[in-house]
């Protein structure tokens, strides 16, 4: 991430996310406010996703939308682009308002997506042009969309959505960086993956400034999830592992550490929020440009989320218990992964005052220590998911995300997926 990229005239920085790889999407836009970056790239007569794209729909944080003026500045900048708007989506992107926006956005004759939010939004926006590519409209259609139990199932019998989607992420949580999308059934409450042939965004605008407008607790745990995303990755036991693999999940990481911390001392910090910006484009890289599958802490989040518990809380909550119950199996990558903590000044510092010792203390306690710091959750009770009956759905429903079986201890019964989550109830 060290490459030096010209800015234009207006000071825009607008460059592949990933320059090495052979295809370009999606650009990152930096440097210029968002409603700016938009209303430029929806002009442009460049040879461009959105080069004679002029009926625009907005999937709007609601927060945003009802707190600040930020939504409306936009959509004064756009003016007659603009043929509809959708103000919020639920956590964990219920099929039902799926439909609802794919519904309207078809009947308006919508031609580009543009979100700003968080990751509810970006993966609604995937989903609804896959439904919109393939005409569909009611729950049965999107039983027919979604990629099963293995999210990475390709499926040439779909059309490939061709409405673009620009994304201005408020959090941490990377889903513009990927073009898997992931909506939750509203009567079984189980997520499932919109694999291919959906697309993620064509372009990501990153607006730091913005993002002081996202609650602190929001910005913390879904940067949390992007160091899940690290840690998982570089804890890996899979073929898929390599030393570029290693190096993203490195960059980011050594990013994240220190950008949390700091975002935690002065919300107000925006370099520390540039850092975390920036930093998630590696971690994503590690899933979506390597190849390399996650493990539990992302399985079983899966599943936990749809309970209500917000996609950066399960992290939180369940990632230092996976590094503890697969220490026998990964502990070499684990010892990686903990000289990179122990590497930061500031983490350093908090590891000691809290009596931590680097030759002693193991992965598992250190993030337990780093989360707790950062204020976050650390146990099912603390995000209310309590009782036997949660607890049987939650071991049933993980069963079935395919990176329980990626796990370097792979969950092969209930009994393994409880095993984990007794060490987390609180």
């Amino acid at each position: 991430m060290s490459q030096e990229f010209k800015a234009d005239a207006d000071g825009e920085i607008h460059r592949p996310a990933y320059p090495a790889q052979d295809h370009p999407y999606p650009y990152i836009s930096y440097n210029l406010s968002f409603h700016k970056a938009i209303s430029k790239h929806l002009s442009s007569s460049q040879s461009s996703p959105f080069a004679g794209r002029s009926r625009v729909y907005i999937i709007a944080s609601a927060s945003l939308s009802k707190n600040t003026s930020h939504i409306q500045t936009s959509l004064d900048e756009l003016g007659d682009k603009v043929v509809g708007v959708r103000y919020g989506m639920r956590p964990h992107t219920l099929w039902s308002e799926v439909l609802e926006v794919t519904n309207d956005a078809r009947e308006k004759k919508a031609d580009v997506l543009v979100t700003v939010g968080a990751g509810s939004l970006t993966d609604g926006a995937k989903i609804i042009a896959l439904a919109l590519a393939n005409n569909a409209s009611t729950f049965s259609d999107l039983e027919k969309l979604h990629s099963g139990n293995d999210w990475s199932t390709q499926r040439p019998d779909l059309k490939v959505p061709d409405i673009p989607i620009i994304s201005v992420p408020t959090s941490l949580s990377g889903g513009e960086y990927s073009f898997l999308g992931g909506g939750t059934h509203d009567t079984s409450q189980q997520k499932f993956g919109f694999g291919h042939p959906t697309k993620g965004p064509a372009l990501v605008i990153l607006d730091a400034e913005l993002t002081t407008t996202t609650p602190e607790h929001i910005w913390l745990q879904s940067g949390v999830r992007a160091v899940d995303h690290c840690v998982e990755g570089l804890c890996s036991l899979s073929e898929k592992v390599s030393v570029e693999s290693d190096e993203s999940a490195t960059r980011g990481l050594k990013l994240l550490v220190k950008g949390l911390l700091r975002c935690k001392k002065n919300p107000k910090d925006l370099e520390a929020r540039r850092m975390c910006q920036m930093s998630v484009i590696d971690a994503m890289g590690v899933v979506f440009q390597f190849g390399v599958p996650m493990g539990a802490s992302h399985g079983i989040g899966h599943q936990l989320g749809p309970m209500g518990v917000g996609h950066g809380e399960t992290s939180c909550v369940l990632l230092p218990a996976v590094c503890h119950y697969n220490s026998p199996i990964n502990s070499d990558r684990q010892e990686k992964v903990k000289e990179i903590f122990w590497g930061d000044e500031e983490a350093r510092k908090l590891f000691e005052q809290k009596g931590l010792k680097k030759e002693e203390a193991d992965l598992g306690t250190l993030l337990d220590c780093f989360i707790s710091a950062l204020g976050m959750p650390r146990s099912l009770k603390a995000v209310a998911v309590e009782g036997e009956e949660k607890m049987e759905i939650l071991a049933r429903n993980a069963l079935m995300d395919h990176w329980c079986e990626t796990n370097p201890r792979p969950l092969n019964t209930k009994e393994d997926v409880r095993a984990i989550l007794e060490m987390v109830k609180g």
